[in-house]
């Protein structure tokens, strides 16, 4: 009697709605999941990952191929980096000057070709099924590392590509909505209090929900998903009434010469505020970068925009996480859901290709300064074998963390699930 046709309860409106007036979103977001099983070596304590939406092109950033012919190789040229024999393209110069920090993998090598299908495999570590939906890094690293009271756990700027998949609600991430803007500060909703909002406002109210909660007290009893919700507002409220947490999203306090090394674009100042989200105790952030569906002439969007935004986004979080003594301690990916396709197409864009694509990979004990793996001469396929499948480079990133990618969870019809189900750690990338 209480169904919504949304298949919410009564109760559950009341307690999304009643912090709802001042903005409160974070209820169906936060969880105080006890600590998961981490390797206590593990030098990962935070992570971010840079998903760069519609798939970028390998052969035009990170796996040049000047000697191809010229229907494959394109326009730009490859330049060398601090790293001796290690070359990227000239549209990345920023990054090119700080190559020691990070790690490239190329001939990364998958069959989906569809958009929705390689995101769901590049942001899990599995290749879908249509009847199970795999949580997303994020939301498993929220789960096994979860973080302090008054900071959400897990941030999507602005939103987020992956999903909390059969780990429920409570895993999914806290999407700001909106990207901030250099030297201003950044409203977050259900973090920054509104006019006229004060802390003291918001305890009243949070009394109110706690009475209204009691009338609903035997139903909750037989509800796994409104006991959560009393947690995930519990949490809520330790948010929205923490200075600590409005100060970590709000990039106008940084120092100009460090917000100027980002640029003055939205992305660049998402890295900067990943920087700062990280530094000040949140677990794991995204930062989705879209725009790399180039179909059509993909050599002027890239060079104009795209490659140089990425260049000072990424330039600027490997940098100042490093002059900060964090980049150690964040283990941090950069992924599409697939490369492009090695020939120019007639209208001098290339189409999707997820035979070959790159990922870059930095911090958390991850060596910098190196290439593993290779694409053929024309970009093709994987020089040698099959190359490194999306499952290993998620078995990867989680070994940062001290997270066994093999550990087991049950789903909601006691089904046991490993955290990726194929795919090995490689080592090569550890120092």
């Amino acid at each position: 009697m209480f169904q919504s046709t949304f298949g919410l309860r009564r109760r559950d409106f009341i307690q999304v709605g009643a912090l709802g007036g001042l903005g409160l979103t974070l209820s169906n977001y936060l969880d105080l999941a006890r600590a998961g099983e981490v390797a206590p070596k593990a030098k990962a304590k935070a992570g971010i990952l840079i998903y760069l939406s519609g798939g970028p092109s390998h052969m035009d950033s990170f796996d040049l191929h000047p000697d191809a012919p010229a229907e494959v190789r394109g326009e730009f040229n490859p330049i060398d980096t601090n790293v001796p024999g290690l070359q990227i393209c000239e549209h990345l110069p920023k990054l090119a000057q700080c190559a020691d920090k990070f790690a490239i993998l190329r001939g990364v090598s998958h069959a989906l070709a569809a958009h929705e299908f390689g995101r769901a495999y590049l942001t899990t570590g599995n290749a879908p099924l249509a009847s199970l939906k795999f949580p997303g890094f994020g939301s498993v690293i929220s789960k096994e590392m979860p973080g302090e009271p008054e900071l959400p756990a897990y941030v999507a700027v602005p939103n987020s590509p992956e999903t909390s998949g059969y780990l429920g609600v409570q895993y999914t991430a806290l999407s700001t909505g909106s990207t901030p803007r250099k030297g201003q500060p950044f409203t977050v909703r259900g973090i920054s209090l509104k006019q006229g909002v004060t802390d003291k406002v918001v305890s009243r109210r949070g009394g109110l929900l706690s009475k209204l909660d009691v009338a609903f007290g035997e139903y909750e009893k037989q509800d796994d998903l409104l006991k959560g919700l009393d947690r995930f507002s519990d949490q809520a409220l330790d948010i929205i009434t923490s200075p600590r947490s409005r100060e970590a999203f709000d990039v106008s306090q940084e120092k100009p010469e460090s917000a100027d090394r980002f640029g003055d674009h939205p992305f660049g100042q998402s890295c900067l505020l990943a920087a700062r989200l990280v530094q000040s105790g949140v677990r794991f952030v995204t930062v989705d970068f879209g725009g790399w569906d180039t179909h059509r002439d993909n050599f002027t969007p890239l060079k104009d925009s795209r490659l140089p935004q990425l260049d000072d986004g990424l330039a600027g979080l490997f940098t100042l996480l490093s002059e900060r003594g964090l980049l150690d301690s964040t283990a941090i990916m950069v992924c599409g859901e697939f490369g492009r396709t090695p020939k120019i197409n007639k209208d001098a864009g290339r189409d999707h290709w997820p035979r070959a694509m790159f990922t870059v990979m930095a911090g958390g004990g991850i060596k910098g300064g190196q290439v593993l793996g290779a694409s053929n001469a024309r970009g093709e396929t994987p020089a040698e074998g099959e190359g490194y499948s999306p499952d290993s480079v998620a078995s990867s990133f989680y070994h940062a963390f001290g997270i066994d990618p093999a550990k087991e969870y049950h789903e909601a019809t006691g089904r046991r699930i490993m955290i990726v189900r194929h795919g090995n750690v490689i080592r090569e990338l550890f120092a």
